[in-house]
């Protein structure tokens, strides 16, 4: 039988971005100094990456397993270099992120972790996630701030917008690679 601390549990939302990193990082030390279990909920929408229409594949289908190989390798790059004994399971559900981060941490004893972008002058939250969970969660929530690479990053980008991008310049010729939609195989059909 599972002691108290294990039946209680924290949720962290992950979505590959270097700020949902980072608060995966961070469920994982609450975790291990807690004793509670860790559940890695990636939440996504059958648009997000719809095979390519000529493919004849199911959207949902090749969607769904796509966000299942994601998670995976995110959990395996993330703790494989650890030796920690924290039970870590996964979930892949598809919804509206906030709103079923919220539903799935709905005990009191629940922590629900989340990657918080930081906040500016002109809004109080940058990030609708983040926000939701905050003001719906029945449980406690904890926003992870991003780190200062991606603050730095995020300044980098917004000033090189600002003075007009040359094509020369690395920055900008990152923004103008194509997005490359996730591989299918014949299993996703």
């Amino acid at each position: 039988m599972d002691s108290p601390s294990q039946q209680q549990r924290i949720v962290v939302g992950v979505s590959g971005s270097l700020n949902s990193l980072v608060a995966l990082q961070r469920a994982g030390t609450e975790a291990r100094l807690t004793g509670r279990r860790l559940l890695a909920v990636l939440v996504w929408r059958h648009c997000d990456t719809d095979p390519p229409p000529e493919t004849n594949r199911s959207p949902l289908k090749g969607t769904r397993t796509a966000a299942m190989r994601l998670l995976k390798n995110i959990l395996n790059d993330v703790f494989a270099a650890t030796h920690d004994t924290v039970p870590i399971s996964g979930l892949v559900i598809s919804g509206s992120a906030g709103r079923t981060l919220v539903q799935i941490a709905n005990r009191e004893t629940d922590l629900l972790v989340i990657g918080g972008r930081h906040r500016s002058k002109l809004s109080r939250w940058r990030s609708p996630v983040a926000h939701y969970c905050l003001t719906h969660a029945s449980c406690p929530v904890l926003t992870v701030p991003p780190p200062p690479l991606q603050l730095d990053l995020e300044a980098l980008t917004r000033k090189k917008r600002l003075l007009g991008a040359t094509a020369d310049d690395p920055l900008h010729t990152l923004h103008q690679l194509p997005l490359q939609r996730p591989a299918y195989t014949d299993t996703d059909q």
